[in-house]
């Protein structure tokens, strides 16, 4: 038997929203720690719904996702507490957790064999749980903690928001739609919110504002390697947020050494990234590697993501959702153009959040059913837009040329989907 996992000290960082399976042998009281650490009604002991359905084990675990799917619906902490030792135990809730697009972890209770009942049945549930505990991140857990020792207790639980809530952060926020490449208007842009804007591209805010980013940095504009470098400036200053677009996704995959089709201007990004040296290109690596997908800002009120998101998705996590964001409500068809065939999700939100987003350029700002799209095609010639929030303003600065042919005409915004209140 290969090496057990190190045991985890000091206090568990567990996510806010998701499932936790609370894993031990009989005689380790997972529920017991489970009931120290959480509020009872966030606790769901599998043994008490067995109980429950007249020891059926199959009724009783029918019963247990039931009510932990009511739960997760609804974005509230699940923690599931029992002799998990299985991969086929912990199955079903791994995929509950992905199912409701939030993650699932995992606290294993190892105490010494000497300290558990010394019947063959529970010294069984040891041997299982340490010949399968080195995989329960290839089952799908994206964390893992083992407790071992007599305590077990460890130095508490502490509880994180998910990477995309940052409801934390109440702006005011300067919205920024698709850039791709585009720096002498983006300069301008700037310049119209009233950032001041360096020779070397270093920007100043005005006092208390922050700038965000919708995606889409790179490709078709002159300059994507100019863009990188004033975005990532403002970002680490702490004046600035940057949400991944597509075309920033598959520039990290070409700069991972990873096959990507250098089309869409990709071709001549690497060729500037690259040009300003090793060192610039890595840094640019690791910034995309570092963007989120979706952000939700000012306690809930606004939702930003690159290709928008629907509200099922708000605050969520997994490859739903990442897919989503990125490139919108696709299926795989395309049209006639060649181009992907997205549907039009805001025709149907109706969600609480505004949605701030871009991706599929109109000739100008469309906002519809509390969704604002900023993509006004700068790059093809169009507008570059931003939306100061919560003014609910936009404000818009023109191309200085048309820099890339679009495969298909830009679609007006029909009267019902202007942006009302536009400065």
């Amino acid at each position: 038997m290969s090496a057990l996992p190190a045991a985890t000290s000091g206090p568990l960082h567990v996510p806010a929203r998701g499932l936790i399976a609370v894993i031990g042998a009989d005689g380790s009281d997972p529920a017991g720690w489970a009931a120290r650490h959480f509020a009872p009604e966030e606790v769901l002991d599998p043994g008490t719904f067995r109980a429950w359905v007249g020891g059926d084990a199959a009724g009783g675990l029918d019963a247990l996702l039931h009510v932990a799917g009511a739960r997760l619906s609804r974005g509230l902490l699940t923690v599931i507490a029992g002799p998990l030792v299985r991969p086929m135990d912990r199955a079903p809730l791994v995929a509950l957790a992905r199912a409701h697009d939030l993650p699932a972890s995992a606290v294993v209770l190892d105490p010494p064999r000497a300290d558990l009942p010394r019947t063959d049945a529970v010294q069984a549930q040891v041997t299982e749980l340490h010949r399968t505990l080195g995989g329960l991140e290839k089952e799908g857990f994206r964390r893992v903690w083992v407790r071992r020792g007599p305590g077990l207790e460890g130095s508490g639980v502490r509880r994180v928001p998910l990477a995309p809530d940052r409801s934390d952060l109440r702006g005011p926020f300067d919205f920024i739609g698709d850039v791709h490449g585009c720096l002498p208007e983006l300069r301008d842009l700037l310049g119209a919110l009233g950032y001041a804007v360096g020779e070397d591209l270093s920007v100043t805010p005005p006092p208390g504002r922050t700038a965000v980013f919708v995606g889409d940095l790179v490709d078709r504009g002159p300059d994507s390697a100019g863009v990188l470098q004033l975005v990532m400036t403002l970002v680490r200053s702490s004046a600035g947020l940057c949400l991944l677009g597509n075309h920033d996704e598959k520039l990290a995959r070409a700069l991972e050494g990873r096959s990507v089709k250098p089309v869409h201007g990709l071709d001549v990004t690497l060729a500037q990234v690259h040009a300003r040296g090793e060192a610039f290109a890595g840094q640019v690596r690791a910034f995309l590697g570092s963007l989120p997908t979706h952000l939700v800002l000012d306690g809930g009120r606004v939702v930003v993501a690159h290709a928008g998101l629907p509200e099922r998705y708000h605050g969520r996590v997994g490859g739903r959702v990442r897919t989503f964001a990125l490139y919108g409500d696709v299926n795989g068809q395309k049209d006639e153009y060649g181009l992907p065939v997205r549907g039009d999700w805001a025709a149907g939100y109706r969600g609480g959040a505004l949605v701030v987003y871009g991706h599929t350029p109109h000739l100008d700002v469309r906002a519809l059913n509390g969704t604002v799209n900023l993509d006004t095609g700068c790059a093809f010639g169009g507008k570059l837009s931003a939306l100061r929030y919560p003014e609910g303003q936009v404000v818009q600065v023109p191309a200085r040329a048309a820099y890339w042919v679009p495969a298909k005409p830009m679609p007006a915004v029909p009267e019902e989907a202007r942006f009302v209140g536009e400065g």
